[in-house]
């Protein structure tokens, strides 16, 4: 049985084509009727459809000439690695997918690498034949080298027209190695992923390494030690399609019915609760967040809503990481951590989406090591927590990857070097395409870096990086106040340098968003217990001498008087409101290294 069941991945930079060929796939071996087939199948999320991306990886079972392939598709932005590396650690091979007009890219680079780290088979596909700026020939030799193939072995599709996809289900069938396992071994099987079903509770997604599973057994998450019965098992067509069991080297689900979200855990092993297996499988190395931000709920009423909501989201997001945080400004809150902008973004708008909040979220941040007079080090994931005493800071630095056309490498340098950049390696790939490393603070990238390189190369560069380790560097605490009080959700950390630029910029903006006050209301931005920048919200002034027509000069001072001590006694005890648009506005600002 094992020899008629392959298991693989398809790995691609972003908009590569990735989702279609899986479309072709699908449409070649019949899993899915004419009136059933659609764009994206495996993009079942609405975000996923809508951006044209792939968040989560999916998996599904096709026949193909009396083999059984089980393919587990991945996302192919950079801020989702972490879903690509599970994803490879449950199957034995990985189609390679280039674009023909785009040649390899930063993230191709970085899958090749994974895929070869989990010693995969590799398949390498170029895409996109049918284009008229297309080079197939040029590309596979690119992409032949990059893998030690032989360029006459590089399979040429169009995944649109289905050209050439009947090669891709043979190559698998032939250069893939069918998995291996023990069938008669005591039953054990990797969680890759997991889901939160609201009628049957947590349903695992499982590849079954050794021995086999049947419905209704007793069985044990051996992390937790947790046991359940299996109320249903099978497999992905691409829906749950249910079996009577699950065998050694088979990719399935597991209905598990339990409604405790924290029970099951990605990465675990699931066994027999009566024969349980001696050890348990390799699972995956836990994810670190990079970038750090707050959630809050608009109203204080559904902080208990978000904290289920994100208790169910990090079950089918395994690198989502959260604490309870509490804000003087924005009330009862928690502390995310996320894998990137764009993977803050996906989450932000799945609670809002899926769990009907709405949500204010402060500016990003990445996580310090700051080292105190006294002796201590602590670890800073919000402005807030960097203490009064500080001795040095350290930073995250990244080594940044981008391919980019050779015409626009001094722009990638320029922005580079602004970013605080330090230059490492450049080489041509090709006549044409230019790879730079750069190491770069992870702070100077979690904000605009990704739309600022594509908007100064007209999004012909792509971009991938992996963390270095901490750094010293000169950094700050920039707090902004509202008529003397600190607004601790705008508190940022800084470097000394940009610290003048960012406040102004700051109080700039929010001198326009926060709304006018019947008092003057200063903004500042400061460094401790020196201003750096400030503006003021000129007070809304009512005309008091409005209903004197005439008369002595000394009533309408008096008049005037009146209203100027009102104002006074109304700023001592008066409170400013931030609305939401002004913590919006920290997002957006672009200052770069103005």
């Amino acid at each position: 049985m094992l020899d008629h069941i392959r298991n693989f991945s398809i790995i691609a930079h972003i908009d590569h084509g990735k989702s279609t060929l899986a479309d072709r796939i699908l449409e070649l071996t019949r899993t899915l009727s004419g009136r059933e087939m659609r764009e994206q199948v495996l993009d079942s999320m609405e975000l996923e459809r809508e951006r044209g991306i792939t968040i989560k990886a999916q998996a599904v079972r096709v026949l193909w000439r009396g083999y059984q392939l089980n393919l587990i598709d991945t996302p192919g932005h950079v801020d989702f690695t972490y879903e690509v590396s599970r994803s490879l650690a449950a199957c034995e091979g990985a189609l390679l997918l280039v674009d023909a007009s785009q040649g390899i890219e930063a993230q191709t680079l970085a899958n090749a690498h994974l895929a070869l780290e989990n010693d995969l088979a590799i398949v390498p596909v170029v895409n996109k034949i049918d284009l008229p700026q297309a080079s197939p020939d040029g590309v596979a030799a690119e992409l032949a080298e990059l893998i030690g193939e032989e360029p006459d072995r590089v399979l040429r599709i169009s995944a649109k027209t289905g050209d050439g996809v009947e090669a891709v289900l043979d190559a698998i069938v032939e250069r893939i190695r069918p998995p291996v396992g023990n069938p008669d071994a005591q039953g054990r099987a990797l969680v890759f992923d997991s889901a939160y079903d609201q009628y049957r509770g947590v349903v695992a997604f499982v590849r079954v390494v050794d021995g086999e599973f049947v419905a209704r057994e007793s069985m044990q998450a051996v992390a937790l030690a947790n046991v359940f019965e299996a109320e249903e098992l099978g497999y992905f067509a691409p829906s749950r399609t249910p079996s009577n069991r699950l065998a050694a080297g088979e990719v399935g689900y597991v209905i598990t019915g339990l409604k405790d979200v924290s029970r099951l855990r990605v990465g675990d092993t699931l066994t027999s609760a009566l024969e349980p297996a001696s050890a348990p499988l390799p699972g995956y190395k836990d994810v670190k967040p990079m970038v750090f931000a707050g959630l809050f709920p608009t109203d204080t009423d559904e902080y208990p809503a978000l904290r289920d909501a994100l208790d169910k989201l990090k079950l089918n997001d395994a690198a989502l990481d959260f604490e309870p945080e509490t804000s003087q400004a924005l009330g009862f809150g928690f502390r995310c951590g996320f894998l990137g902008l764009l993977h803050m973004e996906i989450v932000r708008e799945r609670l809002e989406r899926e769990f009907d909040l709405e949500l204010i979220v402060t500016a990003p941040s990445v996580a310090y090591q700051a080292a105190t007079k006294s002796g201590h080090e602590v670890e800073v994931h919000n402005p807030t927590e960097m203490p009064d005493d500080v001795l040095s800071v350290e930073e995250p630095y990244i080594r940044a990857t981008i391919v980019v056309p050779k015409e626009y490498v001094g722009s990638m340098m320029e922005l580079s070097q602004e970013r605080r950049g330090t230059f490492h390696h450049l080489e041509y790939l090709n006549e044409e395409r230019v790879l730079l490393n750069y190491d770069l603070p992870l702070a100077e990238v979690v904000l605009d870096f990704y739309d600022q390189l594509k908007s100064r190369t007209r999004g012909y560069a792509s971009f991938d990086y992996d963390l270095l380790g901490y750094r010293p560097g000169e950094l700050v605490r920039l707090d902004i106040l509202l008529a003397g009080d600190p607004v601790d959700a705008l508190s940022l950390i800084v470097h000394r340098e940009k610290a003048h630029a960012r406040g102004k910029a700051l109080v700039d903006r929010l001198r326009e968003e926060i709304p006018r006050q019947l008092f003057d209301v200063p903004v500042q931005a400061a460094i401790g217990s020196r201003v750096v920048a400030r503006e003021t919200v000129k007070a809304r002034r009512k005309d008091v001498l409005a209903k004197c027509y005439g008369g002595d000069v000394t009533r309408k001072r008096k008049l005037i008087e009146r209203q100027k001590a009102g104002k006074k006694r109304m700023r001592q005890v008066g409170s400013v409101e931030v609305p939401q648009e002004a913590f919006l506005a920290v997002l957006n600002l672009d200052v770069g290294a103005k």
